[in-house]
């Protein structure tokens, strides 16, 4: 199992500066992480200090709060490709969502999708303000239009990832959308107990942490204390 493969390392907190940001690349790299998740600002340094490395560069679109208009979001997300960025992850309307404006929601997911010209677009849903029947809708709807994964989180919400709604999450969706994990995901044992329940990529700050705590355990060493 490549555990470094699932995890897109997390870069969005507010404080970070842009040496922040390159020891983050720095750290993606050597670990061989899935990619980094930077600020839309960062795309370009990422992509300078990534090169070669075979990390991808993520980022967002509509961030943290999903409330931008679709014309916002969706010209977000052709700057960011053209800065260079291989993935994009999106706030739907949660607002929206939580009207049951479905025209709404899926309109706004498919511009970001035709405007990521093919690049992957994960589609948070910012669980902790859904009920599970939104949940499903929102997840469904993301399907509809075109999205490859559903997202459980930014990390700036009251809550995160939980195993109740990975399973919920993939239930919902096609077996060709994946699901990832964001928010709370800090220890090896929450990123297997949720990839047993079917993520796939996880949004973690913690990637050296969760990497070093897997090394060990294949070595027969006791495991960290988190």
């Amino acid at each position: 199992m490549n555990i470094a493969k699932m995890i897109d390392h997390s870069l969005l907190r507010p404080e970070l500066t842009s040496d922040d940001v390159r020891r983050g690349c720095e750290i993606a790299a050597r670990r061989q992480v899935a990619s980094v998740c930077v600020r839309p600002s960062d795309v370009e340094v990422a992509t300078i200090a990534l090169t070669g490395t075979g990390v991808l560069v993520g980022t967002v679109a509509g961030f943290p709060h999903g409330d931008t208009r679709t014309t916002i979001k969706a010209a977000e997300t052709r700057a960011l490709v053209d800065a260079g960025a291989d993935e994009i992850d999106m706030v739907l309307h949660i607002g929206r969502l939580r009207d049951g404006d479905t025209g709404y929601v899926h309109d706004d997911i498919a511009a970001v999708v035709a405007a990521a010209r093919g690049r992957i677009v994960k589609v948070i849903l910012e669980n902790a303000y859904l009920t599970d029947e939104q949940k499903i809708l929102g997840c469904r709807i993301a399907e509809q239009a075109g999205a490859h994964f559903v997202k459980t989180s930014t990390g700036f919400a009251p809550g995160g990832a939980t195993l109740a709604d990975i399973q919920l999450m993939r239930a919902a969706v096609s077996p060709h959308v994946e699901v990832k994990a964001a928010g709370g995901v800090r220890t090896l044992d929450v990123l297997l107990t949720l990839h047993e329940a079917g993520a796939t990529r996880f949004g973690a700050t913690a990637t050296e942490t969760i990497l070093d705590d897997y090394a060990a355990r294949q070595h027969g060493e006791q495991p960290t204390t988190v």
